[in-house]
């Protein structure tokens, strides 16, 4: 519920899924890679912990691109990994944080858009 509460203070506009409703197979990677296909992602992003046990062969034939998440590390995100989205809220209000999530986004965009284009 508190995801969506702060995807609703950030004005997202998008549509939430349940895994269980989509068509996937077993194994984390697989399962992974099968919900990442079907709502069309074209990559995925990976905290480090997942990137210990990913296995990246079902990405990879599903043309999804895998990226390590690197948590910003400067400003209000420098102690991101021990905080949750909450505080940043707190600290910073929801047009703040949106505006920073937009420019995050925008970023990551732009890199898969450069690793695509590298292939």
């Amino acid at each position: 519920m508190s995801t969506r509460v702060l995807l609703g203070l950030l004005g997202w506009q998008g549509k939430i899924l349940t895994s269980s409703h989509l068509p996937s197979r077993p194994g984390r990677s697989q399962w992974l890679a099968d919900l990442s296909a079907v709502t069309g992602a074209r990559a995925s992003v990976c905290g480090t912990g997942g990137m210990t046990y990913l296995a990246p062969a079902p990405f990879a034939a599903e043309g999804i691109a895998v990226m390590p998440f690197q948590p910003p590390t400067t400003n209000v995100w420098s102690s991101g990994r021990k905080l949750s989205a909450l505080s940043a809220l707190a600290a910073l209000g929801p047009q703040d944080v949106a505006a920073r999530m937009q420019r995050l986004a925008l970023d990551h965009g732009l890199l898969v858009a450069a690793l695509t284009t590298a292939r």
